[in-house]
């Protein structure tokens, strides 16, 4: 177990009490006080009434809601790219905001207006100051930057050559944007200013422009180094979103062709496999023997995108991303390298902080390192296996959760972990928690015209496409 770094038992248990106080579904009782709920026993052998698991779920999406509203760089109001309490920043980036954990952010902030955080009106001046932001950050043919610097809205370098446009991020932030503008696109006034603002945004990222004229999107464009970093998108990995918009755009589409040569790879696409007895379903790396991707690939592009009976030529997206969820549960539960911790109740894989910096965790390249953001942000696709890990999270490990939520990364291994966050891990897990509690998100996304005609013409096929039919 990771050190609590000798707390008082008087500590623990106040802490319990901060965390149940925020739920404010549920309440302390003194252990003499008879009830039949189900009872657990904190380190100071006080019983508490079972925390249950709607009250759970508050807690953890109010506390990573925040990090998008409390931590939001100031002048910006965009997500910053990490969050360290510690207030160590190696690289001094602590002003730098991120484009895809900002399109997250944007949902989480949806979700605060609906399990009454924040009103709504608050969340349009947020709103409000972001879009403003973003007109007048740089932009690479419309795309933005994977960084941005939050005082200037100067592209920041995310390496030597990575220097401008990220159609990547950019697909994680317009996918976000739109959502916002379907809650807000009946609305008089502001809303409605916000909503035809977004628009304008959407229509002006050059899709096509990124193909290079080849039936393949590239990820990245920069003025000083051009095509350099040459990197054709190929699936499958968290890029589905990206297709699918560049489809969908009303000013600058690409064909289908493009999906089926560039990301379907002329159909090599379906070449799956199977691992602990589960499919892949799809062929998780391009250019790697690596059977299966750590587990944000099955969050950043279905954060809007519902997987929920989405299907088309090369696969069923629900099954896809349930069967990726519980290959890393199960992997956990076999855990071949006997890493401490791992359980049924201790699992998830992905891509993280760690003792080594920032790293790809998956089954096969497997450090010993828990990322939450794994389970959690799975809720939607394993509800009992990532319940059963929140719970372990906050009635177990509280010491490894801060102000806004669960760390980043730990090791019970190598007894290690710091008390930092990154938005592209904290913020899918308030937004599929909310998708698996009502399709908030998906749901809004999903009415996006423009998005069902680019399925369509990709041939997807949905409950919504049929519904709009």
């Amino acid at each position: 177990m990771v050190p609590i770094n000798d707390r008082s038992k008087k500590t623990l248990y106040l802490m319990r009490l901060f965390i149940i106080i925020v739920a404010i579904s549920f309440s302390l009782i003194a252990c003499k006080v008879q009830t039949k709920k189900e009872e657990i026993k904190d380190n100071s052998e006080t019983e508490l009434v079972k925390v249950t698991d709607e009250a759970l779920m508050d807690s953890v999406q109010k506390q990573t809601f925040n990090y998008f509203w409390d931590g939001a760089e100031p002048n910006s109001g965009m997500a910053p790219e990490r969050i360290h309490l510690d207030n160590i920043y190696p690289s001094d980036d602590k002003h730098i905001v991120t484009t895809g954990g900002t399109g997250f952010g944007l949902m989480a902030i949806l979700v605060g207006i609906e399990r009454g955080f924040i009103t709504k009106d608050q969340a349009l001046e947020r709103y409000e100051k972001i879009v403003t932001f973003l007109e007048k950050a740089d932009r690479f043919h419309g795309a933005w930057s994977h960084w941005i610097d939050g005082n200037t809205g100067k592209a920041k370098p995310f390496s030597a050559k990575d220097d401008g446009g990220d159609l990547v991020e950019t697909a994680f932030l317009i996918q976000g944007l739109l959502t916002v503008k379907e809650y807000f696109k009946n609305d008089a006034g502001r809303g409605k200013e916000l909503s035809e603002h977004i628009q304008k945004l959407w229509e002006e990222v050059e899709w096509d422009w990124y193909t290079k004229g080849e039936n393949v999107l590239y990820w990245h464009w920069s003025p000083k180094f051009n095509w350099e970093m040459n990197f054709p998108v190929g699936g499958y990995n968290e890029c589905l979103i990206m297709y699918v918009l560049a489809a969908s755009s009303p000013t600058h589409p690409v064909s289908k062709e493009v999906y089926e040569q560039g990301w379907a790879r002329n159909g090599d696409i379906k070449s799956g496999t199977e691992l602990y007895d589960l499919e892949t379903v799809l062929d998780h790396y391009e250019h790697d023997e690596s059977p299966v991707g750590p587990l944000f690939w099955a969050h950043y592009s279905y954060v809007g995108l519902n997987p929920k009976e989405l299907k088309d030529q090369y696969g069923d997206y629900w099954k896809l991303n349930k069967n990726h969820a519980l290959i890393h549960y199960r992997h956990s539960i076999s855990n071949p390298s006997n890493h401490k911790g791992y359980s049924d109740e201790c699992w998830g894989l992905t891509s993280s902080y760690s003792m080594k910096g920032y790293a790809g965790h998956r089954p096969d390249n497997d450090l010993g390192v828990i990322s939450p953001t794994a389970a959690l942000s799975s809720m939607p696709y394993t509800p009992d296996e990532s319940m059963k890990f929140l719970r372990f999270m906050y009635e177990k490990q509280d010491s490894l959760i801060g102000k806004y939520g669960p760390y980043d990364a730990f090791s019970f291994e190598h007894k290690w972990y710091l008390p930092r966050y990154l938005a592209i891990d904290q913020g899918p897990i308030p937004v599929m928690i909310e998708n698996h509690r009502t399709g908030l998100l998906w749901d809004l996304f999903m009415k996006n015209e423009e998005v069902l005609n680019g399925l369509k013409k990709l041939g997807f096929t949905s409950p919504y496409i049929q519904k709009d039919e």
